[in-house]
């Protein structure tokens, strides 16, 4: 599947002679109506598609699997079908590589209506994070009100508010 974007952090340039660190992550799509469920990330004041890095040995799936149940409870995951990858270019802030190359894969799913507990990450706690159900139009509308607020590049914020206006087209459509 090729990128629907790719998105490149102006430090990264140029690439040429830089060593670069690639992960692999999984995004889910989990929708009811126009309600969609997302982290809400207090420290960050966004909204972000559950998923993250996809472990050694996990197939997307697998990785979007484990980080939609660690993240939100959710629980029988089904009905599992790709939406899109995106592509992103970022610094990488340890001494081992400049370059930080990231290819999330986004997948629609299902999931039961209730949500059990949630198995987040201590980083996670601390930024206070919490999944929500919200209207996909107005988190996307929050996200630019918190971009545009922002005195950082916010590269994932960018991401977020790529994919979530893509799955509001999709929507529509």
């Amino acid at each position: 599947m090729q990128p629907l974007q790719t998105a490149m952090h102006p430090d990264v340039f140029p690439l040429e002679g830089k060593s670069m660190f690639h992960r692999r992550a999984a995004r889910a799509i989990v929708l009811r109506g126009e309600d969609i469920l997302l982290l809400y990330t207090a420290r960050y004041h966004d909204y972000s598609l559950p998923g993250g890095g996809v472990d050694d040995g996990e197939s997307e799936t697998e990785g979007m699997i484990r980080e939609l149940q660690e993240e939100t409870g959710a629980r029988n995951i089904r009905n599992i079908v790709p939406f899109c990858t995106y592509e992103e270019y970022r610094p990488w802030y340890k001494p081992d590589y400049d370059v930080m190359h990231m290819l999330s894969h986004c997948f629609y799913c299902e999931i039961d209506e209730e949500l059990g507990d949630v198995a987040f990450e201590e980083y996670e706690v601390k930024n206070g994070m919490r999944p929500v159900w919200i209207n996909i139009h107005e988190a996307i509308a929050h996200n630019k009100h918190t971009l545009h607020n922002s005195d950082k590049k916010g590269l994932s914020l960018e991401r977020e508010i790529f994919l979530l206006e893509k799955i509001a087209n999709a929507l529509t459509h």
